[in-house]
C-alpha cells in the first residue's frame, strides 16, 4: 500500500470518527429529553409503543484502589497484576 493509499485510508477514518462524534452528540441529546419526560412523570419507567423506557439509580459498591495503595502499599502491590494492550491512534 502506498503513502497515497494510506494517507486517503486514514482521511477517510477521520472523517468517520467524526461523523460517530456527531451522531453519539445528537443520541445523547435524544437520551436527556427522555430523562426529562421521565423526570417530569415523576416515574422511572414509561412504555412508549413498543420500548420501555428506564432510568432509574443503580447502586455499585467498588474497590478504592487509591486508598488501598496509599494504606497497605506492599499489600497492594503483592495482588497487582500488569497487563499488556495495544493502541491504535490516528493523529
Amino acid at each position: 500500500m502506498s503513502i497515497i493509499e494510506l494517507t486517503t485510508i486514514a482521511m477517510e477514518y477521520k472523517e468517520l470518527q467524526a461523523t460517530i462524534k456527531d451522531l453519539e452528540e445528537q443520541a445523547e441529546t435524544l437520551k436527556q429529553e427522555m430523562i426529562k419526560e421521565l423526570d417530569a412523570r415523576n416515574v422511572e419507567r414509561v412504555q412508549a409503543g413498543p420500548f420501555s423506557i428506564r432510568y432509574t439509580l443503580v447502586e455499585s459498591a467498588r474497590l478504592d484502589t487509591k486508598a488501598l495503595k496509599n494504606d497497605h502499599a506492599e499489600l497492594c502491590m503483592t495482588y497487582t497484576k500488569t497487563s499488556v494492550s495495544t493502541r491504535f491512534q490516528v493523529a
